[in-house]
């Protein structure tokens, strides 16, 4: 059985999509016309209507070697989450329709017109959830790396304090958890989640990052030397979690602060003794649970800017600069 071809427009002259020819920063990034590529059995196929960008999409196609880790090699595309509407359903998916608004993850192939999904896939790299109504398709298209990624962290802190009331956040009322980056695309989902989890949050960054903090229901403290006596000035009582979104420094403020390893993680460095975490380790159903609570208006996604996908090397370069406050989403 062939796959339904559900949809009569132009998919079956292809569409566009961005495309890089050798490894490198934004100046690589060309967009081209492609043949359509064709759902078959248990997949699906995406009109992608957004598609958001994080640092690990520049990252990973920068240099060869980069690239080799993530199983990518030349000519590649661009770009991991995804919106859209599933225009094509290949044989044996279940669960899934033509016309069915949808958000997930392509590893290094979402911005373009149209891709191709396993429908029972579970990691990043390859995966479709429903998007809920009341999720329009720029914030459904920024969720699966950084809201995976803040879930699998927040759940780390979690098992390293024993049974919490819901063990997928990790977090609880009695906590107090100081986040670093906590402004950051990753840190936008930590603090949220870990305000839903009912704990305290207090949020490294810049002075003028501050009220952006402040809006997402962290206590800022300004990043820097003296980071520890300013955090023991805002909590006297002491943290009990301690998430470092960026680096290092984070991590060794909550040890100076008396907190456990096991209760610190990184996503961006290795300590010896503190746990790491990616968002291939979430859980199952995370990040239909995110999408719920914003449906829900529990959490919010600030987009900072959005480009057309002619213009995905200027979108790249803002993402790229690290000072963009919230999410950078290409329209296709």
């Amino acid at each position: 059985m062939q796959a339904q071809a559900e949809s009569r427009h132009s998919s079956e002259g292809g569409g566009r999509a961005v495309r890089l020819r050798s490894f490198g920063g934004p100046e690589a990034l060309e967009v081209h016309q492609v043949p359509a590529p064709e759902a078959g059995p248990g997949q699906v196929r995406v009109r992608v209507t957004a598609a958001g960008l994080n640092p690990m999409d520049w990252v990973m196609t920068a240099d060869a070697d980069t690239a080799a880790r993530f199983g990518l090699t030349l000519p590649v595309g661009f770009g991991t989450d995804y919106a859209g509407v599933i225009d094509q359903v290949g044989e044996g998916v279940t669960g899934f329709a033509p016309g069915d608004r949808v958000f997930g993850g392509a590893l290094s192939r979402a911005v373009a017109d149209l891709v191709v999904v396993d429908a029972r896939g579970d990691t990043a790299a390859d995966e479709v959830h429903h998007t809920p109504e009341g999720v329009d398709d720029r914030t459904a298209a920024t969720l699966t790396i950084a809201g995976r990624t803040a879930a699998a962290a927040l759940a780390v802190l979690g098992s390293g304090s024993g049974a919490h009331s819901n063990p997928g956040l990790g977090l609880g009322p009695d906590d107090i958890v100081l986040i670093g980056g906590a402004g950051g695309g990753v840190g936008v989902f930590a603090v949220q989640l870990a305000r839903v989890a009912g704990a305290r949050v207090i949020g490294t960054g810049s002075a003028a990052s501050a009220d952006h903090l402040r809006s997402l229901g962290a206590e800022p403290v300004a990043y820097g030397d003296g980071l520890t006596d300013r955090v023991r000035a805002l909590a006297p009582e002491g943290i009990t979690a301690a998430l470092d979104l960026h680096g290092v420094d984070t991590v060794y403020a909550a040890r100076e602060l008396g907190v456990p390893d096991a209760r610190i993680c990184t996503i961006a460095a290795q300590i010896e003794g503190v746990p790491a975490a990616n968002g291939a380790n979430a859980a199952p159903g995370a990040l239909e649970e995110i999408a719920a609570l914003i449906a829900a208006g529990r959490l919010r996604v600030p987009v900072a800017a959005t480009f057309p996908i002619d213009e995905i090397r200027r979108a790249t370069e803002l993402q790229a600069a690290r000072h963009v406050r919230g999410k950078v989403v290409i329209d296709l």
